[in-house]
């Protein structure tokens, strides 16, 4: 029998194998940090018109006009005219009490100014999780997508000085309802 080809080996320089698993390991902590990198992390907030002015903070109520939906595109929520007997004690809009929302909705909102419009997308785990509210349209584990337009806000005190003035004048109108002469 003849030989063709004949390769010698060589023997493995010293440390050249250790050189070489080090490589590989970077290489795939450098894939796995871009890979991390490319997952949306946290709310995200994009704005579709600009607003003016400060931004609310965590303490504050919100007047904004909003339509909530799922990923499929699907309505689960939206903000409704809320028709008050009395002009000029609020603005337009719901009042949301930031303190009292999903977290990922007060993130969203404290980036917000008035008179913007915004398209605020919000992830399960800052949503609603696993357990979203008895009754609610909402499936567990859902990312939520929210189009918000600040209306205005205030804190907190102010709210509350003002819900005491729609209180007073609906009493007050109670009361020149029942002193009227009936008919």
């Amino acid at each position: 029998m003849t030989e063709i080809t004949r390769v010698p080996l060589q023997p493995i320089e010293k440390g050249s194998l250790t050189k070489l698993w080090l490589a590989i390991i970077l290489a795939i902590l450098i894939g796995a940090s871009i890979a991390w990198a490319a997952v949306p992390q946290g709310v995200k907030l994009d704005t579709l018109i600009a607003g003016e002015g400060p931004t609310p903070g965590a303490e504050d109520v919100v007047f904004v006009k909003y339509v909530g939906k799922l990923d499929d595109g699907t309505v689960f929520d939206q903000s409704q005219d809320l028709p008050l007997p009395v002009q000029g004690i609020f603005p337009e809009g719901n009042p949301l009490p930031l303190d009292q929302m999903v977290a990922g909705f007060r993130d969203g909102a404290m980036q917000m100014q008035k008179g913007g419009k915004y398209e605020l997308f919000i992830p399960a785990d800052q949503g609603y999780g696993a357990t979203p509210p008895p009754g609610a349209p909402i499936p567990p584990n859902a990312d939520l997508t929210f189009e918000v337009e600040l209306v205005d806000f205030m804190s907190r005190d102010d709210f509350q000085r003002r819900i005491g003035l729609l209180q007073q004048a609906m009493g007050q109108a109670q009361v020149e309802a029942q002193g009227a002469p009936q008919p």
